[in-house]
This record gives C-alpha cells, structure tokens and sequence, in this order.
C-alpha cells in the first residue's frame, strides 16, 4: 500500500481530474508547505462522453463509460490514500441536459463531486499550467488548447493572463458536424475553416491589442500533432537514446505546413500507420489540423511550441494559490527554469553550500575565460544550472553519483527546458568528476555534434571549479582567471590554507587545459 502523504514531511496530497469531452485525465500530486509539488501518480481514461454528439443528453452507455472511469480513479486515490480530489467538468457535462443526472450518479456511486466549470475557467486553468510548464522569458503567446468540445484561447506572458476565452470548436464535435469522408474534402476542410474564422473573431480582436510572438498548444491533439512532426523531423536521423521530451518541443509553420498537406491526404488506414498519432485519436486528429492551420495562417504566426501541463495541472495550481498561503519558492524564482532546477534540488537533498559556491566559482573562470572558449550567454545559464546539480547524485548513492546526477536530470521533467538542453546539463552534471566524456560512453555518443562540443567545455570549466571547493567549506572568497600565452592563471583569495583546494583543482584540470590549450596554474594572492 503506498504511503500516506501525511506522514512525510506534512505533505498534502491531491488528486485532480480533468472531465473531459474524449477523456479524464487524473493526477495525483503531492504538495509541499511552500506550494511546490510533485506529481505522484497520472491515469488517462478515454470515456469519449461525446461520441454521438454534444448539446443533447448523454446517452446511458457514454455516462456509465463515465462512472466506470471514475471508479478507476477513486481506486487509485484511495489506494495512495489522497486527501482531497479536485474534479473538473467541461463541455460535454456543461451543455448535457442530463449533466446533473451525471454530477449526481458521480456523488452517490463513486464519491466524487464534480464541478462543471465554464470556459473562461477552464481557459484559466490552462493558462496557470503552461505558465508553469515553459520558459517563456516575457513572451506573449497565444495558448491553445483543443478539447473535444471546446477550445481554449488564451494570451499570456510568464506572470499574466491578458485574454482568455472559450469557443465551442473542439474536435469532436466539429468532426460530428463537418468531416464526412474519409480522406477529408476540400469542400468540408472549407466548412471548417469557414466556422472557425467566425469563432476566431473575438482572438483577432485580443491579438490586434496585445499581440504575441508564438503559439503554444496544450493537451493532447496539439500534443499528438508535435509528437508526429518530431517524429517526421527525425526520419532518417540519429537521434538520442533518451525518450523524446514534448514539453517546450518548438517547430515552425513551415513544417506543419509541409505536415499538414501530407497528412491530409490520407485515410484512416493510412494515418494509424504513422506511429506516432495516437491511435485513439484518428478520427478527431483531422479537425484539429485544420484548426491548427487556420490559426497559423491568419494570425501570421512563425513559432509553435508545446506543453504537456493542461488544465489538470492548473487545477493543482489554482488550488494552491487560493489555498495556501506559503509560496516562498514560487515568488522566489517566478523564471520557470531556475523554479524546475531549484525544485529539483530541493527534492534531491542538495548540498546547498557546496554546490552554490562551486556554482560561483564556476561562472567566474566563464566570464574570465570568453575569449578563449568562445561560449554565449544561453551556454553560461546551462553551466550556471549544471553546476548547481552537479551533486545531486548523492540522493542515491555516494558511488558513481556523477553518473546518478545524470540519470536524475534526464528524467526529472525539467519545465522550460528542451530535451537538448536537459541533454547537455545532464553531461555536464555527469563529467564533473572521474573519466572525460568519451564516444565510447552510449549517451554522449548519442548527442549531436553541437551538444558533444559544448559538454565538454563546461564540464571542464565545471570540474575544476569543483575542486577550487574540494574541502566543501567554501574556503575560496574571491577568484580571477588571467589568460596568458600558454598559461591559464587561476587567482584565489582564500580564508584559509589552499593547499586542498588547489590540489582539488590541479587533480582535475586535464579537460580544462586540454580545451584552453593552456597549462593551468593557480596560485594565493592576499587579500
């Protein structure tokens, strides 16, 4: 049986679920007093509650698929012993004549109370994940998110929401109203643009106010339609052995132009075989497609990027900003990537003291040595995280902890990042310390020639920064990097002897030098 939340350090654990038109996606999370979380366990139900179509009532077989599903995910938040459960209905139980029929078998059969929210709620909602799942640096992007019945607009930065909105053109039910051949027509692709453009008219008057710099797609046909380019982008290519990572996935209009007209010439036959649509979702795919292109074209849009929170995830969030008043990490770090990476650390136990030094110091010979390693600022910000994670390995094991460090930053579903740049981090992490990266090593073979250049550098820069702290009591107070012709000098100021931080370096400088083509010296200088 798994363990009550309760019981480790005051957690608090809840469950969310999202009610959706095609499916419920459950999460369960555990939320800590500062207002971070982790996500314990997730379960996705296809229930399809609109199949046969939305405005009516729900027919009886589509509300018991409902109810078994609910029985599916109250067995698991009763078996991780969940304290609360959050469930949020959208369109299909919203514009239901028997809804209420639903909510009520929910409340009597399952234990479950359901609140059928409103669109601009559910738009919300959705806003609140994606601001916590990507980077988006001060951008304005417009957010979408296409559901079975509706569709959520919504125009954000980081910190705000300046638009959101609700249109009901979510994929089931304009594929029920619209899309009767199979492949598609050009008369019925024309239909749907025809719809969308007179839903689109209240977008085109928030863009023409704010407007945005890129599209971001949630949930799971904006997430399927990534899946696809990605893998229609790495055909033919080699590609790293680590799992592809949609979240912050970037692709342009170009591509899914290129994408769209190809895919819309095929039949059903011929989409189940492309291996990354999901199969569940052939038959709506088509229409969201065309939504996609819709948007693109006549918002003039260049940029598409993806996150894989939804309103689920925004549930979670709402949740502890209305009911939690100690938020210390999420008004500290409101930058999406330094929140993920501190998140991290905080999981793993981190060596606070250590590892912010070593990331002092480490970012000092950077800045000292530019001329020399030819490094830009985005690589100075993966060199700044990495050594900040360098020794989180030890949450495992003491053993091999760089190679932990690796395996934990790989998999930690680092928000704002790209899988290249999780990458490179994670190599870096994993080269702090014993043997150099070599070819022979599978993952780093397994980067691509810009990643295996950049590892390199800054796990040598890394490495020898980690040895400037090698006694772990921050004896170093002060450090200037001076290039010389065939000298790199490292100068410290020291409250102590350096005898152990200079030796910790000098035992660890061969990849420096080897990159600076430089000897290293490092010498104590008073002060």
């Amino acid at each position: 049986m798994p363990e009550s939340s309760t019981s480790v350090n005051q957690k608090r654990r809840i469950a969310a679920i999202d009610i959706g038109t095609n499916s419920f996606h459950a999460v369960i999370v555990d939320i800590r007093p500062d207002g971070t979380f982790d996500t314990v366990d997730a379960l996705k139900e296809m229930v399809t509650l609109g199949k046969s179509g939305l405005g009516g009532d729900l027919p009886e077989e589509a509300m018991q698929r409902g109810i078994d599903a609910l029985h599916k995910i109250k067995t698991l938040c009763d078996s991780y012993r969940v304290e609360r459960i959050l469930a949020y209905a959208t369109s299909a139980i919203r514009e239901a004549g028997n809804g209420g029929e639903f909510i009520q078998r929910a409340i009597d059969e399952v234990e479950i109370k359901i609140l059928a929210i409103p669109g601009t709620t559910e738009a919300e909602l959705i806003g609140y994940a994606v601001q916590h799942s990507l980077a988006l640096n001060g951008e304005r992007a417009l957010i979408m998110d296409i559901g079975g019945g509706s569709t959520e607009f919504i125009i954000a930065d980081h910190v705000r929401h300046y638009y959101l909105d609700s249109r009901k053109i979510g994929v089931s039910r304009m594929t029920s109203d619209f899309v009767k051949e199979d492949p598609i027509s050009k008369e019925s692709i024309r239909k749907l643009e025809e719809v969308y453009i007179k839903e689109l008219s209240g977008v085109d008057a928030a863009l023409n106010e704010w407007g945005v710099t890129m599209l971001v797609g949630s949930s799971g046909t904006m997430q399927n339609i990534a899946a696809m380019i990605a893998a229609e982008r790495a055909s033919g290519v080699a590609t790293s052995s680590t799992p592809l990572m949609l979240n912050e996935f970037e692709y342009t209009r170009a591509e899914f132009i290129a994408f769209y007209r190809k895919f819309l010439k095929m039949d059903r036959k011929q989409r189940l075989a492309l291996p990354a649509l999901d199969a569940k979702r052939v038959d709506f795919i088509v229409a969201g497609l065309v939504l996609v292109h819709t948007v693109l074209t006549r918002f003039n849009i260049e940029r598409i990027k993806t996150s894989v929170e939804a309103m689920r995830e925004g549930i979670i969030l709402r949740y502890i900003k209305r009911e939690m008043q100690d938020l210390k990490l999420l008004e500290r770090y409101p930058d999406t990537r330094t929140r993920s990476v501190y998140e991290l650390l905080r999981k793993c136990n981190w060596h606070e003291e250590h590892s912010s030094q070593v990331t002092r110091l480490a970012l000092r010979i950077f800045e000292d040595t530019r001329a020399v390693h030819g490094c830009d600022d985005h690589d100075r910000q993966l060199l700044e995280f990495a050594s900040l994670m360098h020794d989180i390995g030890y949450h495992i094991s003491h053993r091999k902890h760089h190679k932990h460090a690796l395996y934990l930053i790989l998999n930690a579903d680092l928000k704002g990042f790209t899988q290249e740049e999780i990458e490179i981090m994670a190599h870096v992490a994993r080269y702090h310390r014993r043997s150099a990266p070599k070819t022979s090593h599978a993952l780093f073979h397994a980067l691509t020639k810009e990643q295996k250049a950049k590892v390199p550098v800054l796990a040598g820069i890394l490495r020898v920064a980690d040895g400037l702290d090698r006694s772990h009591y921050q004896n170093v107070r002060d450090i200037r990097t001076v290039v010389r012709k065939g000298v790199v000098e490292i100068q410290i100021r020291t409250q102590g002897d350096p005898e152990l931080e200079i030796w910790g370096a000098m035992r660890k400088c061969e990849l420096f030098e080897r990159l600076m083509k430089r000897k290293l010296q490092i010498v104590r200088v008073p002060g």
